[in-house]
């Protein structure tokens, strides 16, 4: 497993963040509007993606959009993360954009390792997700939540259920107590994922 880790490696505050090629070209970008937003105290850990539809999806489904089909290899890289879980003494927050958002939630249904999520529009369209979520739980007491403005407004019928989805995940988790956010963003799914996946983060880091 490939990581690239930015901020400061004596933070007590660790961020953990699922990215593929895209996301890395401007990671560097997103951590310096994490220090801008909440503050250079952090220690953001990148994690590279060999395959994204399989490993971050939690179960296989069919593919919503092109060929690709979803793999269901989530728990092996959740295993794999958790390597990278700090010791005692710092806190570690799980996030990530889009199908990195949607493991983010996953995992904190799967381990109580992270103090939060930061789940920039997350994929919550995942068929059977949100009913895993109610069904299991989060174990963390903090969740961010954004999408954007037109990410709903989509002809394919899979993905355009991501409104109402996120829309009752928030109510939801809100009601069993959790400190949880739903922020929504100009644009489409494609603008400006480094601002929304800082955004997430700083977020996390000032209520931490």
């Amino acid at each position: 497993m490939i990581t690239y880790e930015y901020g400061s490696p004596a933070s007590r505050r660790v961020l953990i963040q699922p990215v593929d090629d895209h996301d890395l070209a401007g990671i560097e970008n997103e951590a310096a509007a994490i220090a801008a937003l909440a503050g250079p105290d952090f220690h953001l850990i990148a994690v590279k993606i060999e395959d994204w539809n399989r490993d971050l999806s939690p179960w296989e489904a069919p593919a919503v959009f092109g060929k690709e089909a979803f793999g269901g290899g989530a728990e092996q890289t959740l295993a794999e993360i958790l390597l990278l879980c700090p010791e005692k003494g710092k806190r570690c927050f799980i996030g990530g954009y889009s199908l990195a958002g949607l493991f983010a939630l996953w995992a904190a249904c799967r381990t109580d390792a992270f103090a939060g999520v930061a789940a920039a529009s997350p994929s919550v369209w995942f068929p059977g997700f949100t009913d895993y979520v109610q069904e299991r739980g989060l174990q963390c007491g903090r969740v961010y939540l954004s999408l954007g403005d037109r990410e709903e407004k989509t002809r394919n019928p899979v993905m355009a259920t991501v409104g109402d989805r996120i829309r009752a995940l928030s109510a939801w988790l809100s009601a069993r107590g959790t400190d949880c956010v739903l922020e929504w963003n100009p644009g489409n799914h494609f603008r400006d994922p480094d601002l929304r996946t800082a955004k997430a983060f700083a977020w996390m880091l000032r209520k931490s």
